[in-house]
């Protein structure tokens, strides 16, 4: 009987083990012969939200009449180069009447062109052409301040009616030790240097300027001021302009005396011994920088150029906001939790403030996700790696992680911004305490210590080629001295090198264009201190996988600890100093990167 159960317990078991095994088998068979999954519905996005917007720095880029100086015509000749490169909007630094204390940003006619740029003829022939071409052109709009020599400054100085309190206006304070002798309002300090209140004989009051003593501040507590600035945003509307970046907004706004026992309050000290009562950083900017208030005049633009979209039609018109704050206040631009909307985006300086050639890879993804996690849903992210107030991207990082950079730049989900000469590589230019003009180094600094503060060396002409002045001019004497390395570093040379960070960066722009990049998931972390990696997916189409040493020294990665990555890859953009090119297998389980280093590789769809 022992016998008997012994022989059915084994029958039995053999049975079932069978029939798990015709299971599997049936379940790998139909796999095999499941349909391949439909690809996922892609929603189309509006121009703006995948941009490549470009900003030029009109008094650098190109000049088109041998006066050493960029103008509208330089531009107009040059538009070519976004379209060859893949761009899809322009934005330029201001280009209207001006003093030219601050280049531009010191505007006496926010209606009119600056001579030197052009007439207003130029700028719709520029706004044509660029349309013709499929380019968006975006002003830059300076809300804060307006120059002393503006009509509205020396309406107001002058207490004509209407124009009394277009500016914050401050009577003295008295001096208790020293009768007779005038005190300003308050401590505060300029960005610039000195205080931020300057006495007028003429009105016999102090006016605020939170930049340079030519640059007055507007008083956004007057509904006329508000009424005027719509006026300005329509007009340029009106003439075809696709939309504006906001200028300095983080000081729009200044502490209200009806909320101080009458008095402009003193900003609290920093305790910073290094810096004296008229140097910035010498006191905290709680009264004059990030004040709540200045969101809803934000989101009272943002309302009325919705307004204005819907009552023109045609492509959406945008609002991108500048403002150098902490992450927390920098997504109020966005929008506030109530449902106010804001800016279509911030500009994102993280990694002009965060990141530099001493960061290592998990700081770099660190920055990147802060600003991922911190978004508001729906909110599209940008990244800006330069811009006309910095240290250009080489200069602040390192030669060799040009194309890594703008490799990271084009692969991020969301806008990809570059500043006039990225394409190429451009470093700061060398200019002299003779040469220098920006009016910061000049407040701030002096023969000795002006290059701290100077932000001329990222204003110098564009490079076009190895002629006269890099091809910006055919002046031999330019507004501000051309780089010297300008006969190795020029955008004709690099569309004749075999590789160059100007095919790179095409190249990159092209994969934008891919849905992956347009629509698809990220993950991105570190693989080791030096190396991190960013993949692209989107199931149906191909994954993208980039890979980048931000180190100084050659890293070894393992290559199976990257999600999607299925070897052999293909590589498709590759650093110009890397031995591999485009079209190359990477067969791994490790592969080695050069300091430096980045590749782009593509790879099977998930």
């Amino acid at each position: 009987m022992k016998a008997a159960k012994v022989v059915v317990i084994a029958v039995g078991s053999v049975a079932l083990l069978g029939l798990v095994a015709g299971f599997i088998t049936w379940v790998v068979l139909s796999q095999r012969n499941e349909p391949a999954p439909d690809p996922p519905e892609l929603l189309p996005l509006d121009w703006w939200k995948t941009c490549v917007l470009y900003q030029i720095y009109p008094r650098s880029f190109k000049d088109s009449d041998g006066d050493g100086i960029g103008d509208l015509k330089g531009i107009i000749s040059e538009l070519q180069h976004f379209v060859d490169a893949g761009v899809d909007a322009i934005w330029m630094s201001p280009i209207f009447e001006s003093p030219m204390v601050d280049f531009g940003y010191d505007i006496s006619n926010f209606y009119e062109i600056h001579y030197e740029y052009g007439t207003m003829e130029d700028f719709e022939e520029l706004l044509e052409k660029a349309h013709e071409l499929g380019l968006k052109v975006l002003l830059d709009f300076v809300p804060n301040h307006a120059s002393n020599e503006s009509e509205y400054f020396i309406k107001s100085e002058a207490r004509e009616p209407g124009f009394e309190d277009f500016f914050v206006w401050a009577d003295p304070l008295p001096d208790t030790e020293n009768t007779g002798v005038r005190r300003p309002p308050s401590n505060w300090v300029s960005q610039f240097g000195g205080s931020a209140w300057e006495w007028s004989d003429i009105r016999q009051q102090y006016y605020l300027h939170q930049f340079a003593i030519q640059q007055v501040d507007f008083d956004f507590r007057n509904p006329a001021v508000k009424e005027e600035m719509y006026n300005i945003l329509r007009f340029w509307l009106d003439k075809g302009a696709d939309g504006f970046r906001l200028d300095a907004l983080p000081y729009l706004i200044e502490a209200d005396p009806a909320d101080h026992e009458g008095r402009y309050p003193d900003d609290p000290l920093s305790g910073l011994a290094q810096f004296e009562s008229h140097q910035l950083g010498y006191t905290i900017p709680l009264y004059t920088k990030d004040l709540i208030e200045l969101y809803d005049v934000v989101y009272e633009w943002r309302e009325f150029l919705d307004r204005y979209n819907e009552e023109h039609g045609g492509d959406t018109r945008v609002l991108f906001s500048e403002g150098y704050a902490n992450v927390t206040m920098t997504m109020l631009y966005y929008g506030n939790e109530d449902g106010a909307i804001g800016a279509h985006f911030p500009f994102n300086f993280d990694f002009i403030t965060d990141l530099s050639s001493e960061s290592n890879a998990r700081d770099f993804v660190y920055i990147i996700l802060r600003w991922l996690t911190y978004m508001p849903y729906g909110g599209i992210p940008n990244w800006v790696f330069g811009n006309h107030d910095n240290n250009r991207m080489p200069t602040r990082f390192r030669h060799d992680m040009v194309d890594g950079l703008n490799s990271i730049n084009m692969l991020l989900p969301g806008v990809a911004v570059t500043y006039q000469g990225e394409e190429i590589g451009m470093r700061d230019g060398y200019v002299s305490w003779e040469d220098t003009v920006d009016v910061e180094a000049c407040n701030r600094g002096d023969p000795d210590t002006y290059h701290l503060y100077s932000r001329d060396p990222a204003r110098t002409p564009f490079h076009w080629d190895n002629s006269t002045s890099a091809g910006f001019s055919t002046s031999e004497r330019t507004w501000l001295p051309v780089a010297e390395d300008y006969q190795e570093i020029n955008l004709a040379k690099q569309k004749e090198d075999a590789r160059s960070h100007f095919k790179n960066y095409q190249d990159l722009i092209k994969l934008r264009k891919e849905p992956t990049i347009s629509h698809g998931e990220y993950d991105i972390r570190a693989l080791s201190d030096g190396t991190f990696y960013l993949v692209r997916s989107l199931p149906t189409h191909n994954t993208y996988v980039l890979l980048f040493n931000v180190s100084e020294r050659r890293d070894t990665v393992e290559l199976g600890r990257v999600p999607h990555l299925t070897l052999p890859a293909t590589v498709e953009v590759s650093s110009v100093h890397s031995a591999r090119l485009p079209g190359n297998q990477i067969t791994g389980p490790q592969l080695t990167l050069e300091a430096g280093e980045v590749l782009v590789l593509l790879t099977q769809p998930i």
